[in-house]
């Protein structure tokens, strides 16, 4: 593998994970293909979090309360990313809440107004994230939690590349097949670079029993998420890879949170 490209589907990768600017040079000649850009989400991931990360490291530098901090962390998250992972929760909660069967589950996700089960979704997600980050603050150093917020990042989206590859696309029309089907090899690369990247942050500032609970906490609910949809859809959308990215985030954070 050559360090440029990677470094450029790392930019590209970023590019598709958020709202952040990119040279618009690294796409020319881009067939918008992401099957291998997928084992750059972790560090993409990575550079993604160090956003609200840095949010977090200010606000916690200045003794703000832990929740405001927390909740503006996330804020700023979602600014970075436009919401598009928060977006994908939503959409696959009403489409598995609401939907009887495959195809009423799959017209629901399709469509842009958010139900019930969207809101409820969002919801407890902003709650359950805000309430764990902020336990990491107060049990924490600044920077320590600054870390796991990035380390975090990386890890949910490395989850993604396990969720895409693992699962067919759910509609042969989809924006999801559209983009191609990540091989077993850029998958592998993905989870083995998130693994190293949490434990370069996570076990210098929190210790091993950390480290080991988020990468189980991200494992399983990867894992247990993508069993779910293989049962309802049969296959994965874009918006069950962000809400594959959620999930883990929320899971990895609570895991943290409880190991401190």
């Amino acid at each position: 593998m050559k360090i440029k490209d990677y470094a450029v589907d790392t930019a590209r990768a970023v590019a598709f994970l958020s709202r952040l600017p990119m040279p618009p040079a690294l796409f020319e000649g881009y067939d918008g293909r992401l099957g291998r850009l997928v084992r750059a989400f972790p560090l993409a991931g990575l550079v993604i979090g160090f956003v609200p990360a840095l949010a977090l490291f200010l606000l916690s530098g200045l003794r703000a309360d832990p929740l405001l901090a927390a909740l503006i962390a996330l804020s700023v998250q979602a600014l970075a990313t436009g919401a598009l992972h928060e977006d994908g929760l939503a959409d696959t909660a009403d489409g598995i809440g609401g939907g009887k069967n495959r195809e009423q589950s799959l017209i629901i996700m399709k469509d842009s107004r958010i139900g019930t089960y969207g809101a409820m979704a969002l919801i407890l997600s902003f709650a359950i994230r805000a309430a764990a980050l902020a336990a990491i603050v107060r049990h924490s150093s600044p920077l320590a939690a600054a870390l796991a917020v990035a380390a975090v990042a990386a890890l949910s989206r490395g989850a993604i590349a396990w969720h895409w590859q693992r699962l067919p696309a759910a509609k042969a029309d989809g924006v999801a097949a559209s983009t191609g089907q990540p091989n077993e090899a850029a998958m592998h690369f993905a989870l083995v670079s998130a693994g190293l990247l949490a434990a370069l942050l996570i076990w210098p500032a929190f210790g091993l029993r950390p480290l080991v609970a988020s990468l189980l906490a991200t494992g399983v609910a990867g894992f247990a998420f993508t069993a779910v949809i293989r049962r309802k859809l049969a296959g994965h959308t874009g918006d069950t890879l962000g809400a594959t990215q959620q999930i883990c985030e929320i899971a990895t954070l609570c895991a943290l949170a409880t190991t401190l």
